[in-house]
């Protein structure tokens, strides 16, 4: 039986946290999503009305979608037939020569092809090199069908998701004009959000690249300033907030934050894109370079801080036990994708500290790529009698914690390591009222 299309069905190839975001707030907005993927468990776990990944308020929405029949996932590609438009957010990984793997966008679009049928519009999301959309995807799906086909960069963070992709305007860039106000329709009666319509796809493709790179080298900005403000014996969060407040053009100076290093699964390799598209266009460009390895360095300087800190150049005459609270590479967050917890919990390990891990977000199975010590689910547990405290992400439940339970919890005189809690001064006067002594990158 052929299956005509409905203009309120969507398809979404590839059910990660993109996928599963995009789809429950699609689909709580009324349309008809179908979520497609090669993961048994995620299909089941998603049909079951549970949600695959941590994210605030990502399960509520599931649930409600799938008990009103909205919403479901299925591994079938060819339920894309019945859809009026289909987005793509599978992954682009770096392959091991540090070039874009693009083998899952490949295969997706071979996959997809034969199911397609005229005016379809699809939407790649996936962060990909610029010419993907117009060079790869559209002489494949030509063949079979004439669609519509555009590139819409993500802009969502974790944490904040669900609310960020109905806020932050949708960068739209088409193969064609009609193709790029297709996919600006759509988002705009979706989501009520500003669309941004630019050039052509490929300049679609380099705005989500450019974004990342400005974040990681901005962070490696912080990262560096940090670095300088120990020697000085300055708090870096001071300089950071009044050096914000100076005009320039239409914005202030904004210079993000400091911390243990970058994680996850966009930062550490879309700069890696934008260098490798540089060589290939015979650039030797720096930046990427050069913020990737000031990050990349960082879980190995928050060790060290922890080490002279905790040691004070003394050579210990027992294993010191140290609480390590958070694993994920962002705060509020169970992700563990490419976490820079995991080198500051090696480098801790190889310095001869008894640790401790601890972070109620994140799975067993999750813990279990970054460090094979099992978690400690009681955060109470992980804290008594412990030499030191590190705070390696600032998830809320640990901001909750009383500072009072904190010094009565660890040995007299304990280090506190901020790495991404941010402490008021106010509170830093109030740790070490209570007793116990404070570091933190670049404080």
């Amino acid at each position: 039986m052929v299956q005509t299309r409905n203009e309120r069905n969507v398809a979404i190839i590839g059910f990660g946290y993109i996928g599963s975001v995009i789809g429950a707030v699609l689909a709580q907005s009324g349309y008809s999503v179908v979520g497609i993927d090669r993961d048994k468990d995620l299909i089941r776990k998603v049909n079951a009305g549970q949600s695959p990944f941590n994210e605030p308020g990502l399960e509520d929405l599931i649930r409600s979608n799938v008990q009103a029949g909205r919403l479901r996932t299925t591994d079938d590609i060819s339920t894309v037939r019945g859809c009026s438009v289909i987005l793509i957010t599978v992954g682009t990984p770096l392959s091991d020569s540090g070039e874009p793997d693009m083998e899952q966008i490949v295969l997706v679009a071979q996959a997809l092809a034969p199911h397609l049928s005229d005016d379809q519009l699809i939407i790649l999301k996936s962060t990909v090199p610029p010419w993907t959309t117009e060079q790869l995807l559209k002489p494949v799906f030509e063949k079979t069908a004439k669609v519509l086909l555009a590139f819409c960069p993500e802009r969502i963070a974790e944490g904040n998701a669900i609310k960020e992709l109905t806020h932050i305007p949708v960068i739209v860039g088409g193969v064609d004009e009609k193709s790029a106000s297709a996919a600006a329709e759509f988002w705009e009666a979706a989501l009520g959000v500003k669309t941004i319509i630019v050039h052509s796809a490929r300049t679609a493709e380099m705005v989500k690249l450019a974004d990342n790179l400005w974040i990681d080298l901005n962070i490696a900005l912080a990262n560096e300033i940090a670095q300088l403000s120990d020697k000085l014996e300055i708090d870096v969060l001071e300089v950071i907030h009044a050096a914000n407040t100076l005009p320039k053009v239409n914005y202030n100076v904004n210079i993000l934050l400091p911390s243990v290093g970058v994680g996850g699964y966009c930062l550490t390799k879309d700069p890696w894109f934008v260098h490798y598209f540089g060589k290939s266009h015979e650039l030797d460009l720096q930046i990427p370079r050069v913020s990737r390895a000031v990050n990349d360095r960082m879980p190995y300087y928050a060790a060290s801080l922890i080490k002279d800190a905790l040691l004070n150049g003394d050579v210990p005459s027992r294993k010191h036990s140290v609480a390590v609270l958070g694993i994920a590479f962002k705060n509020n967050t169970g992700d563990c994708r490419f976490t820079p917890t995991k080198h500051v919990i090696a480098a801790l390990n190889e310095h001869g500290f008894d640790l401790r891990i601890c972070d109620p977000l994140v799975s067993e199975k999750d813990a279990q790529t970054v460090t094979s010590m099992p978690l400690i689910q009681d955060m109470e547990e992980a804290l008594k009698g412990a030499d030191a405290v590190v705070f390696l992400t600032g998830h809320r439940i640990f901001h909750e914690f009383p500072l009072v339970r904190l010094a009565q919890l660890l040995r007299p005189g304990a280090l506190v390591f901020d790495g991404r809690m941010f402490f008021p001064r106010e509170k830093i006067n109030e740790i070490k009222a209570l007793g116990l002594k404070y570091k933190g990158v670049g404080r």
